[in-house]
């Protein structure tokens, strides 16, 4: 571990106050895990065998997390490090919380944990590896075990079924026969979850690696029919060869993100899982495979999904816009230079480029319209240096022209700055004679 993280030394000075006084002190679960599979820990937990009360005698200014389930948060510096007591737990009877816990032995509190890599300890003082369910031995096979019956563990937390997903990618971790089957039992209790920790999780899993991957491990364990299902629709669904030779919705979809850049936002990352979901409800063959309104209806179920699952207004107007106007981009190229400007002057613009490159990447791979407005990005950044020309009329010429004050003024003068923005006027002159053409067909 780095002794020079400071987290880690806050961390390591609770072990020594609890071990000095006769407790019990270890480091446990993700930076353990971490630790030993190379990725440097960015949290350090303390499990304990001193009671709450204990730790808040040691620590004063601490805080009381979960004091009925041992937790205490230890304050130092700004940071927090979190300090459980050891326990076992008693029934799930909301798929979420024991109704009870006994503080027990570092044994039964592995024991009751999720998958047996986050179930080690380690005593920093000792420079001793505790493991009581033979989760380094499967660190060391690249497995995903759940501890004892794995039936139990995802009857408890149905989250957990989402959890193997993200740590079989995060750690190129294949997931253990009975484990899997189990996992493929316990699918349906996803509708136990409640909607804003099954967006957590899939926003976790969307944004970390191999997200394509992940999606396709979501679908054969048979999770995406529950948490998605508007996603599982797209399994099956053909796409015209010529432009998707990958194969249908789904796989494009899958493609698409694997494509995606690192860490991408949340926004983004849903956004392309959702781009083609207007797909399987618009699919018709006549002449050849057709998606006719797929974007719009695609949006409007984006909508819908979005709500259900309780996003933030604004990640959902985001996630809503990027399906909405993701087919734009087959136009840009023929787009009037102002509509084009308005386009790119979207909030959040560089996420619907990006989608639209990994949309391409995952079918025909022809990224000429997206470096087309990569180059008149530049443009336009350099035009941004200077200031934007004044508009050549204004509503006292329409005034003039005998129109009347009201609503279509604003639309009209627009129409004129556009056309002038676009070089398509240069003078008062031709500005006025636009100008007197479009008033006469009022």
């Amino acid at each position: 571990m780095d002794s020079s993280d400071p987290k880690y030394q806050r961390a390591l000075a609770i072990v020594k106050r609890l071990q000095g006084a006769g407790h019990r002190a270890v480091f446990v679960g993700g930076a353990v895990r971490n630790w030993l599979l190379g990725p440097a820990p960015k949290d350090y937990d303390v499990a304990t065998s001193a009671r709450p009360e204990e730790v808040l005698r040691f620590f004063p200014n601490s805080l009381t997390a979960g004091a009925h389930f041992g937790v205490v948060l230890v304050i130092d510096g700004g940071t927090q490090t979190e300090v459980a007591t050891f326990r076992s737990d008693g029934e799930y009877l909301d798929y979420r919380h024991p109704t009870d816990v006994h503080f027990s032995t570092p044994e039964a509190d592995a024991r009751r944990r999720d998958f047996t890599i986050n179930a080690l300890f380690y005593d920093p003082i000792a420079d001793e590896v505790l493991d009581y369910v033979g989760g380094r031995k499967d660190l060391e096979k690249r497995l995903l075990r759940a501890i004892g019956n794995p039936e139990d563990r995802f009857s408890e937390d149905a989250l957990r079924l989402l959890r193997a997903v993200r740590f079989a990618m995060r750690f190129d971790l294949k997931i253990e026969p009975k484990t899997r089957k189990a996992i493929v039992r316990a699918a349906p209790l996803l509708e136990r979850i409640s909607a804003e920790r099954v967006r957590d999780e899939l926003t976790a899993i969307l944004t970390g690696p191999h997200p394509g991957r992940a999606l396709r491990m979501t679908s054969d364990l048979g999770l995406v029919d529950v948490a998605l299902p508007e996603v599982a629709a797209m399994r099956g669904i053909p796409q015209p060869p010529d432009f998707h030779p990958e194969g249908d919705v789904f796989e494009h979809v899958a493609r698409c993100l694997d494509a995606l850049p690192p860490s991408p936002t949340p926004a983004l990352a849903f956004g392309l899982l959702l781009h083609d979901v207007g797909k399987p409800p618009t699919f018709e063959e006549s002449d050849r495979i057709r998606f006719n309104r797929h974007a719009k209806v695609g949006a409007e179920m984006a909508e819908a999904i979005c709500r259900r699952l309780r996003f933030s207004n604004d990640q959902r107007r985001r996630i809503v816009r990027l399906v909405a106007d993701h087919m734009r981009f087959m136009d840009v190229p023929r787009m009037r230079r102002s509509t084009l400007r308005r386009f790119m002057a979207k909030p959040h613009f560089e996420e619907d480029l990006e989608l639209h490159r990994a949309d391409c990447l995952a079918s025909h791979r022809n990224l000429d319209n997206y470096e087309f407005c990569l180059r008149v990005l530049g443009e336009l950044a350099a035009e941004s240096q200077a200031p934007t020309p004044p508009p050549l009329v204004t509503g006292d010429d329409l005034i003039a022209l005998g129109l009347k004050p009201g609503p279509p003024f604003k639309k009209i003068l627009r129409e004129i700055h556009d056309l002038q923005l676009d070089g398509s006027i240069t003078t008062r002159e031709e500005a006025l004679a636009q100008l007197k053409e479009i008033a006469d067909s009022q």
